[in-house]
């Protein structure tokens, strides 16, 4: 169980003998070819795009909060996230219909303060019935935001993202939205996810025509050794654009960690639904040779699987941080221990070798 902060009056991370560090300050934050101070961890911390907000290498996910995972064990998540140098955690509206903003908000709280988190959400997805029920609609959106300001418990989120791209709303409606959210004060940032590289290039475009427009920051894409399609026009919009790609799923729908080498354990995730079919879309036989290769890389570096495949996609061009979801705290922690995994020159090519997706007109003659 975690203990409130209202009953002991102490921070629940002074609990248990261990010391607390504190957030390292801009000076404190180790200088190219330095070393850290021993001590406290330092994680390294990187700007969101071309914008002012600056988040851990490592995010958050908590898509399962609230349904696999119950509080107790978010908790536990958040305060080793925490503990670790994290600070961007990573929620959405849709997600167990609205139980993971309500959690996180209760932990925010309780158990971990408001100051050391950085707090993103989505919105777009479906949430109610009927025609406004959904979409990228300016009525919408900012139903959905002040919706999900409540489950919060918080005054306004850092970064408000669109879950995705909605073909019956005009854009400069949605994008009006996004402003006016800015503007109150509801949300400091704006990214987009799941967008298509045109997409993106339109949205980031139009608020970059106009003089006090609220920029795209940041778009959120799933971006793995198995699912590598964002490389032909998603990250080099990105880059041209200075949006940061935040990537979800960067384990392979956790293919990548092994587990599911001979089969699908029957007590995991992936042996429920909707899980099921969800795992079995990134399965091949060229996925299956990628998850070889990562295994033997893992072996060569000493280290796991998840390792490898979690350290490719930290260190791939335009990527600020992957997005780290877990059912239990173990599972985190795994995640976690394998920050300071750096891939070698040698393993890094293999591994882009065996995985790389096709390319066809016009992205080949790109490569020129």
């Amino acid at each position: 169980m975690w203990i409130r902060l209202a009953d002991t009056g102490v921070h629940p991370r002074r609990l248990g003998g261990g010391r607390l560090c504190a957030a390292p300050t801009l000076e404190a934050l180790p200088r190219a070819g330095s070393l850290a101070p021993v001590g406290c961890p330092v994680v390294e911390q990187r700007a969101l795009g071309r914008s002012g907000l600056v988040v851990s290498r490592l995010a958050l996910g908590t898509m399962t909060w609230g349904g696999d995972t119950d509080e107790d064990e978010a908790a536990m998540q958040l305060t080793a996230f925490v503990d670790a140098g994290g600070t961007l955690v990573d929620t959405a509206d849709v997600y167990c219909d609205g139980e993971s903003e309500r959690i996180l908000g209760h932990l925010l709280t309780d158990v971990v303060p408001r100051s050391d988190v950085l707090v993103a959400t989505k919105a777009a997805g479906r949430t109610g019935a009927g025609p406004m029920g959904r979409g990228a609609s300016r009525g919408h959106l900012l139903a959905a935001l002040d919706a999900s300001l409540q489950r919060l418990g918080l005054d306004h989120v850092d970064l408000w993202q669109l879950h995705a791209w909605d073909d019956a709303t005009p854009l400069e409606e949605t994008l009006a939205a996004c402003d006016l959210a800015v503007s109150s004060g509801r949300a400091r940032y704006i990214g987009v996810s799941n967008f298509s590289g045109w997409q993106t290039a339109q949205a980031a475009t139009w608020q970059r025509a106009w003089p006090g427009r609220t920029p795209v920051v940041s778009t959120q894409m799933e971006y793995s050794l198995l699912q590598r399609g964002v490389e032909r026009e998603v990250v080099p919009c990105a880059e041209a654009l200075g949006l940061g790609v935040l990537a979800w799923s960067p384990l392979g729908r956790g293919l990548l960690t092994g587990k599911y080498r001979h089969g699908t354990p029957s007590e995991s995730r992936g042996a429920s639904q909707p899980w099921q079919p969800f795992l079995d879309g990134l399965r091949s036989a060229k996925s299956d040779r990628i998850v070889e290769a990562v295994i033997t890389a893992a072996e060569g570096l000493g280290t796991s699987p998840l390792g490898v495949a979690l350290a490719w996609v930290r260190d791939r061009p335009g990527v600020v941080a992957p997005v780290v979801g877990a059912r239990t705290a173990q599972q985190l922690q795994a995640s976690l221990d394998a920050d300071g995994v750096r891939l070698p020159a040698a393993i890094r090519t293999a591994l882009e070798d065996v995985s790389a997706p096709p390319a066809g007109y016009p992205e080949r003659l790109a490569e020129r």
